[in-house]
């Protein structure tokens, strides 16, 4: 028993993950069609109640306002028409993702005669904790049934109403489409102990996610028994070189930054050359400004201040700082050496983007960044599942072992090795 939680939470955890394991034996050996066919009853059950899901996720929103919560979080909470609609598409999406239960990685045959094969295979029983996003709950939900897992899902009190009717709608659907309705399971009413169960539950659970801020990935990361995929925080980082064309630059900063503020992919630190920033920055800033963010800088690019704009004075806190809102920190660098400097100090390893015209810069930044996602003359925010045609997303790995950068179907599978003899033995 997990020490310090309430023995009827631990038993009722315990209870729920055992089940989700039993329901992984039966995924596991459940055909493409089958998990197809289940996938298609939920992208139909979301969208015959949408009215349903709004009305908890307004709950939600009701309580998370009473309790101060900031608006850029209550964005990644609220739910809409159209993003649970977007939500049922991306689920058919995924259902036209190849299915990666089976595939051969390599296969050889042996000087011994035996033919040796390394497939994919289910993980097993994949859970998660994280905050606040129900559009996670189905995405994770989602990938981790067609890849042939069963998913325990913990996400947090700010979310509990939506994603207990999601979860319940999910199960449904499942049984409708003759799969486990364990193979789907939420813990959010058992609280945090709930979480401390699920995180040391070993003997059933395969892998854990966690998706949120800084201080919830480090208590996962420091607390779990059971295997973690790091999943980081977002520190975004764009570099204008001093070839860099104003219309481009002006474009991508404004994209990367306001287009959707609350995600772990939005830019949050933007770092100009000298030699561009006569040039480049009143453009930039007027943008920013016209899109409501509150712009920190350096005293440079203060002077570049078209009339009207204000540039409070960014301090050492700010190159730090995952916003998750609309601010942005804004630094003049000497050069691209300066900035790569910068960029490998306070990075979170995420994604990271250098705009140039200057061939030999931008093979500079791709080869020196160490980040999950670097990119060239593209907004920071195409860092995500979707974009990269993963379909959704379980989250973005920033640490190096199994998988890195966003995580999709394959990323929740693991191999084995089959062989195949005619009765050789090993001298």
């Amino acid at each position: 028993m997990t020490e310090d939680v309430n023995p009827k939470i631990s038993r009722a955890v315990t209870r729920v993950v055992a089940g989700a394991k039993d329901a992984s034996a039966v995924l596991s050996v459940s055909s493409t069609a089958e998990r197809h066919a289940a996938l298609e009853q939920i992208a139909l059950t979301l969208e015959n109640n949408v009215e349903q899901i709004l009305e908890a996720n307004n709950e939600d929103i009701e309580k998370a306002r009473e309790k101060g919560t900031d608006e850029g979080l209550i964005d990644r909470l609220r739910l809409t028409d159209e993003r649970v609609r977007s939500i049922a598409q991306a689920v058919r999406d995924v259902v036209s993702l190849p299915d990666p239960v089976g595939e051969i990685v390599e296969g050889r045959r042996l000087p011994n005669g035996i033919h040796l094969t390394q497939m994919r295979v289910p993980m097993g029983v994949i859970g998660a904790i994280y905050e606040a996003r129900p559009n996670v709950t189905v995405d994770i939900a989602v990938l981790a049934l067609k890849s042939g897992n069963a998913s325990v899902l913990r996400g947090g009190s700010l979310a509990q109403s939506s994603n207990t009717v999601l979860i319940s709608l999910l199960r449904d659907a499942l049984v409708t489409a003759g799969l486990p309705e364990n193979s789907i399971n939420g813990i959010d009413k058992w609280g945090r102990e709930g979480a401390r169960v699920l995180m040391n539950a070993r003997e059933y659970v395969d892998l854990l996610i966690p998706r949120g801020g800084s201080e919830l990935i480090q208590t996962v990361v420091m607390n779990s028994t059971v295997p973690v995929i790091e999943t980081g925080v977002g520190n975004v980082h764009m570099f204008i070189d001093a070839s860099a064309t104003v219309r481009t630059t002006t474009k991508l900063v404004v994209n990367s930054k306001a287009q959707r503020p609350s995600v772990c992919n939005a830019l949050e630190t933007l770092l100009v050359h000298e030699k561009a920033a006569r040039r480049v920055l009143p453009r930039i800033l007027e943008g920013l400004n016209d899109a409501n963010v509150v712009i920190h800088g350096d005293p440079t690019v203060a002077e570049y201040a078209p009339d009207g704009v204000k540039v409070q004075r960014a301090t050492r806190k700010d190159w730090n700082k995952e916003y998750l809102d609309l601010e942005i920190a804004i630094k003049v660098v000497e050069d691209i050496e300066a900035a790569i400097e910068h960029i490998r100090e306070y990075s979170s390893g995420h994604t990271d983007v250098i705009v140039t015209n200057d061939l030999s810069n931008a093979e500079l930044f791709v080869s020196t960044i160490d980040s999950a996602s670097v990119g060239v003359n593209v907004s920071t925010r195409f860092t995500d599942g979707g974009a990269f045609g993963l379909g959704a997303e379980v989250g973005i790995s920033t640490q190096k072992l199994h998988a890195r950068g966003p995580m999709g179907l394959t990323q929740l599978t693991t191999t084995k090795w089959v062989m195949h003899g005619s009765g050789q033995v090993r001298s």
